[in-house]
């Protein structure tokens, strides 16, 4: 078999005997018949002995009798779909050296949101496709034949045919057009190299505004056509960042000019293709009259990741996919850099915890994976694209960068971007760099976090004047991994003028604290408080023994905490408490503690927690739930009457956001005076769209809220939501009816909302939303609809992270090991390595809520705390 084409199957990885330098392709898009021709005219140099070239190619149709290489017809040309590789095979050894491999191709503009494919949109009324490509991460090889890995980079030359009304963009700006009566040819400058990954094409009507950076880089954001003014906030943060990203890196811009361009369907949030980055509608554009206060700054973040990216990814790429958290964690981190510098009164670093938060609850779960990943074939990349490639990949950088220190820190960074500048990078080079600036032990560290699944619970216990600690891995079951981490610890006490760092190597160690305490303890021991882990920059838990922690909860309650601080406490509690390493009595008794907190950051996750231990206690405990609901409800109301409805005039953005949160989980909580008050203004909203009672930030509440009150019988509030649905075309409003829809207690009525998925009224990109808002009591009549439908969802949802959605959305809100089951079983004879990492992962959600339950039902004193809390609060 050596010798036939069958040799390079299986593989995970191209041979490496040739390699391409340059790339001359010509497309043309048919978007009446959604099918492309292409020519390909590659410069390939052959490095060692072979008559054979490996290539990519899938889903085309390749012209056997076009290829040639240099005068060289093929004697064999054989496409393995399964393996997506064209394998062309001559009579004789390839001369050593350059030749150019050319070809013919056709493929179809297909309707997946991947490779080169047909998204709809409206103009003038009437129902158009434009032409797009999605080539992250393995899908330039469905509208070319190319080395589609990430380390083949080669220089691009693009030529496309397209009817001569529509705007089409490349990466590079256009060099010349000539036009022949309907149909112009645009000829684009010669790319720099590149990966295939990033190589982008779009084809439709738009319109642009343009703007340019203190260097002179040309900025535009195209919109549809009549929509520009909903551009201009992100083209401000676009030339912003690119001034800002150019010192940080002290690299400049690598391009000649820079596009953004709105897609209406897009699977993932936006794509930092090279010069022309690509978002979802909602994640671009913003309106002062539509938009609320959160789509305006996940639009913020969202354009600073991208843009990122075009240093850290495009100019210096990942050498394998293994290593794409260094492209995703890196982004991730350092928009919030850009973002804080640009919006500091968004106490954008408080917010970073979110991402570190999400991170830790991935990251606890037994079926979770190591930051860097083993890639064995295409098809597993994808779901790769998670919680730890970016949550966790920016949580230990900021943990690295706050070790390192921030001035340390960046000029590394810089050194490693001119080091690898046009080339490919592992995790290891990045960790060299910053070792050689820094001096510090930075790949040992650093290779305990990436190579190794999870993270450290820290235990700390007062011993006399020694703090001694002891880490073990955590996980969620309440089980301990074998794990061992070198943990950057920090810790003050009672105040924050008194910190100390160290690095812990061991399972255990103490520190001696008798003198750092001494100066605290003048008014008496009682005030003497421990926080380890500062502002929550390393990337793991603490529990702490009964002494320390009541030393934390006086702290809180007098003030003086940070906001980050306040977080990391009320977050670990109730990770230790899922883990049944602390009851959920003790849990419940921290809570309180925040009951006069006002600051939308740490709000958002003591309201995330609250609305976890309602929808847990309706399972563990139904004859406390009302009880605990309104425990719930007592804490987060002084905060709501506060703000009220109302804007009000001057108040900052992050109030703005925290009205929304708490009205939502008020509702949620099902709070009947927030509840009526919601319909009361939905009615008025209904019937005039321009009324200020309802502005876009607390739309989402009152349409939960209506939900609350649907149900077969009754509902009209259902079809009040389907027809502002039907009525707006802004992508932000849709979503905020979608994410209601399956919100309502009635079971027939969730039925209606999923069913409404499978209308051509919902793009296939947004099913997310109503999958994420269905209601505990829709559960058992969700689940029997994914069975019902699940060979339908499979072909049309083809894409790893959508297809994972309904998993995670319909299975992970079970709880009883009985349920467990009965999902395995209907999976068994059904898995696809697509939606299998999701799989495992919700089914594991399951069992841990499970076991939540049982301990929860065994906490003797719950009833009576719950009693206590509430005359407390009275």
């Amino acid at each position: 078999m050596a010798d036939s084409p069958a040799q390079f199957r299986g593989q995970a990885r191209l041979p490496r005997f040739a390699a391409p330098l340059r790339y001359d392709l010509r497309l043309r898009p048919d978007l009446a018949a959604c099918t492309f021709s292409g020519a390909a005219a590659v410069a390939v140099a052959v490095s060692a002995p072979t008559r054979f070239l490996v290539l990519n190619a899938a889903e085309l149709d390749v012209g056997r009798a076009s290829i040639r290489f240099q005068d060289l017809a093929p004697t064999d040309v054989t496409q393995f779909e399964e393996d997506e590789i064209l394998v062309i095979g001559f009579d004789r050894e390839l001369p050593i050296g350059e030749g150019v491999l050319a070809m013919d191709f056709t493929g179809t503009l297909n309707d997946q949101m991947r490779g080169f494919y047909r998204s709809k949109y409206v103009c003038n009324g009437e129902s158009r496709n434009m032409a797009v490509t999605q080539f992250e991460a393995a899908d330039a090889r469905r509208c070319f034949p190319c080395w589609d890995e990430p380390a083949f980079k080669a220089k691009f030359k693009l030529t496309l045919e397209v009817p001569s009304d529509l705007v089409a963009l490349s990466n590079m700006p256009v060099a010349k057009e000539t036009v022949s009566g309907p149909i112009k040819t645009v000829f684009y400058e010669e790319s720099p190299l590149m990966s295939t990954y990033l190589v982008a094409i779009v084809v439709g009507l738009f319109d642009y505004i343009e703007s340019s950076t203190s260097e002179g880089t040309k900025v535009r954001v195209y919109t549809q056509v009549g929509k520009t003014n909903q551009g201009k906030f992100a083209l401000d943060v676009g030339v912003k960042s690119l001034d800002l990203y150019k010192d940080y890196f002290a690299t400049p811009y690598p391009l000649p000019k820079l596009d953004m361009i709105a897609i209406p369907d897009f699977a993932a949030g936006a794509m930092e293709n090279y010069g022309l980055v690509t978002y979802r509608e909602t994640a671009l554009l913003y309106d002062e009259l539509l938009s609320s206060a959160s789509n305006k700054q996940q639009v913020a973040i969202t354009v600073a990741h991208e843009l990122a990216h075009q240093w850290f990814g495009n100019l210096v790429t990942m050498e394998w996919w293994t290593h794409l958290w260094l492209n995703e964690g890196f982004a991730s981190w350092v928009s919030y850099l850009a973002v804080d510098s640009l919006f500091p009164e968004w106490n954008n670093w408080t917010q970073f915890l979110d991402e570190t938060t999400s991170g830790l609850r991935l990251d606890a779960l037994a079926e979770s994976h190591p930051i860097e990943v083993e890639i064995n074939h295409a098809s597993e990349i994808d779901a790769i694209f998670d919680s730890i490639s970016y949550d966790k990949g920016a949580s230990v950088i900021r943990m690295l960068q706050s070790y390192l220190g921030a001035e340390r820190f960046q000029k590394a960074l810089a050194s490693y971007i001119k080091k690898y500048a046009y080339s490919n990078a592992k995790t290891e080079d990045l960790w060299a760099v910053l070792e050689e600036e820094s001096g510090e032990p930075v790949k040992d560290l650093m290779t305990t976090w990436t190579k190794q699944q999870g993270y450290p619970v820290i235990y700390a216990k007062l011993n006399g004047h020694d703090l001694e600690l002891e880490q073990a891995q955590f996980l969620s079951d309440g089980s301990s991994g074998t794990g061992t981490w070198i943990v950057p610890i920090t810790f003050c006490c009672g105040s924050y003028d008194a910190q100390k760092k160290f690095l812990l190597k061991e399972k255990t160690d103490k520190m001696h604290i008798k003198e750092f305490t001494a100066s605290q303890s003048s008014d008496g021991d009682k005030n003497i408080w421990i926080k380890l882990n500062i502002d929550q920059t390393g990337f793991y838990r603490v529990k702490y023994d009964d002494e320390l922690a009541a030393g934390l909860v006086n702290a809180i309650k007098a003030k003086k905490l940070s906001l980050m601080d306040k977080i990391g406490i009320v977050e670990d509690s109730y990770a230790l408490s899922v883990a049944r390493k602390q009851t959920l009595t003790s849990l419940l008794r921290l809570l309180n503690a925040y009951h006069d907190e006002s600051d939308y950051t740490v709000l958002s996750h003591v309201t995330s927690v609250c609305l976890s231990i309602s929808k847990i206690s309706v399972d563990a405990t139904p004859d406390l739930n009302n009880d605990i609901k309104q425990l719930l409800i007592n804490l987060l109301l002084p905060a709501a009457i506060k703000l009220g409805w109302d804007p009000k005039d001057g108040e900052s953005h992050l109030d703005v956001m925290l009205r929304s949160l708490l009205l939502i989980a008020l509702v949620r909580l099902g709070h009947n005076e927030t509840i009526n008050e919601g319909v009361r203004r939905f009615h008025i909203f209904f019937e005039d769209r321009k009324t200020s009672l309802l502005p876009p930030d607390t739309r989402k509440a009152a349409y939960l809220a209506v939900m609350r009150t649907v149900s077969t019988s009754n509902r009209s509030g259902y079809d009040a939501l389907l027809k502002i649905y039907r009525e707006t075309a802004e992508p932000q409003e849709k979503s905020r009816v979608l994410g209601s829809l399956s919100s309502s207690p009635d079971k027939d009525i969730v039925l209606e909302a999923l069913n409404f998925m499978f209308t051509d009224e919902v793009r296939n990109q947004d099913s997310y939303y109503i999958l994420g808002g269905i209601s505990l009591e829709g559960r058992e009549v969700a689940w029997t609809w994914l069975k019902t439908n699940w060979d339908h969802v499979l072909k049309t949802w083809r894409s790893s992270s959508l297809i994972s959605d309904f998993i995670n959305s319909i299975v992970s809100p079970f709880t009883s090991e009985e349920k467990a089951a009965e999902v395995s079983e209907f999976f068994a004879c059904r898995i696809k390595p697509s939606f299998l990492r999701a799989l495992k992962q919700s089914l594991e959600r399951v069992r841990i809520s499970a076991r939540w339950i049982e301990s929860i039902r065994s906490e003797p004193s719950l009833g009576e705390a719950v009693q206590e809390l509430l005359q407390g609060a009275a």
